[in-house]
């Protein structure tokens, strides 16, 4: 057998070592001696599970035993909420645990309280970073961490982290500050060229501030460029194109534009050869050739070739009738549909292509009358006729009255 001191217990023999009875009762207190030793030993060791089992009457050895459980009792406690901590604090994030072991009192609750404090003083400034990264990810960069607790600076790793937190949260406002300014001004004031300034920014804040820089220049040159060439479109320059550098949508919107530009310079080129040869060289019969056009350039490039048409129709039919008139031909009509000024233009030369005909079919009737078949006294009657006409009308009048009174009076005589 062996103590728990890890001797071994030697039987001793009956009569050996002294005086009967009372060296039994010396080797029973030797025994418990080294008991308490071994569980000493133990408890050194931090084997706070080890017990005494002497633990009954009233002797010292009783107390001893009894007093000594107590005390690795109190240390096994101890441990155990010090792992139980652990969990609970350190893994599982229950930051208002603390610790307890009941009723103590003197260094015990000196080292509880230490510990609690201890736990309270870590968990503070992660409580802080917490609220202020919480505030952040909801957009709020007006919390800052707390540099002081209870009154007190913090010290050390705390207060690079609570320094290192309110630098980043301070990045963050000027970084969402400048954001803001340039997206406002390029945005929605149309204030182009802004650009924004974070100082002190480096990693990650002064790359997403680079490229907020980067964006608002390019779509600064891209919007410039633009508005350069329907400037100059609009001011009747199809000479400008779209230069810029651009992908995505924008590249979308450059080549479509610079299409416009290109149908638009096709269809001005086009109306103008038109125009010049229909209205200034006399060129009838042009049309208007603008490939790849839709929509109101279509619509434009067909109204254009209409009108350049319908003039056409118009002004041939108007030849062709004034040719036969200046040919002595007083039977054509110009049939043509028209409106307004070019309709009034019809018929004003049908009228005059009419009161023509009354006149010259009057005026020979008068003059086969008088002339050939010898009827004095024959008048030219042209209804409605005015002007030239008119006059012509009353000379023909005047010459068949005078030779009719002239060749009366001769006939007389």
């Amino acid at each position: 057998m062996h103590d728990p001191s890890g001797e071994p217990i030697r039987k001793r023999k009956r009569g050996e070592g002294g005086h009967g009875n009372g060296n039994g009762h010396h080797a029973h207190e030797e025994a418990r001696l080294r008991q308490l030793l071994g569980a000493l030993t133990a408890a050194q060791r931090g084997e706070f599970e080890v017990r005494l089992p002497f633990t009954r009457g009233s002797g010292l050895m009783a107390e001893i035993a009894r007093t000594f459980n107590d005390v690795v009792a109190r240390n096994q406690g101890l441990t155990t909420e010090i792992v139980r901590l652990e969990r609970v604090v350190g893994r599982e994030g229950r930051m208002a645990e603390r610790a307890t072991l009941g009723e103590v009192a003197g260094s015990w609750k000196t080292s509880i309280a230490s510990i609690n404090a201890l736990i309270a003083d870590l968990v503070q400034p992660t409580t802080e970073v917490a609220r202020v990264l919480v505030a952040v990810a909801e957009g709020d960069l007006t919390q800052k961490m707390a540099l002081e607790i209870e009154g007190q600076p913090v010290k050390g790793e705390f207060l690079r982290i609570g320094t290192t937190v309110n630098a980043m949260v301070d990045q963050l406002s000027s970084f969402a500050a400048e954001v803001t300014r340039v997206v406002k001004e390029v945005g929605t004031d149309g204030k182009l060229g802004g650009q924004a300034a974070v100082p002190e920014a480096s990693g990650i804040w002064r790359d997403l501030t680079g490229n907020v820089n980067t964006l608002a220049s390019n779509l600064t040159t891209q919007v410039r460029n633009i508005a350069e060439v329907t400037t100059a479109v609009a001011r009747g320059d199809l000479s400008r194109k779209i230069t810029v550098d651009a992908r995505g949508e924008v590249l979308e919107l450059k080549n479509t534009i610079n299409t416009m530009v290109d149908q638009l310079n096709s269809f001005a080129s086009e109306v103008t050869r038109v125009a010049r040869e229909v209205g200034t060289e006399g060129k009838l019969g042009g049309q208007a050739e603008v490939k790849g056009v839709s929509g109101v350039w279509k619509d434009l490039t067909d109204n254009v070739n209409f009108m350049a048409s319908n003039l056409t129709t118009q002004v041939r039919g108007i030849v062709k009738v004034v040719t036969a008139v200046a040919n002595g031909d007083l039977s054509q009509k110009l049939v043509v549909e028209a409106r307004g000024e070019i309709a009034a233009l019809a018929d004003t030369l049908n009228s005059m292509t009419k009161t023509l005909g009354i006149f010259a079919e009057q005026v020979t009737s008068v003059a086969r009358t008088v002339g050939v078949e010898g009827k004095l006294g024959a008048q030219a009657s042209v209804p409605g006729v005015a002007g030239t006409w008119k006059d012509l009308t009353d000379n023909v009048n005047l010459l068949a009255n005078n030779l009719t009174s002239q060749v009366r009076n001769i006939a007389e005589v």
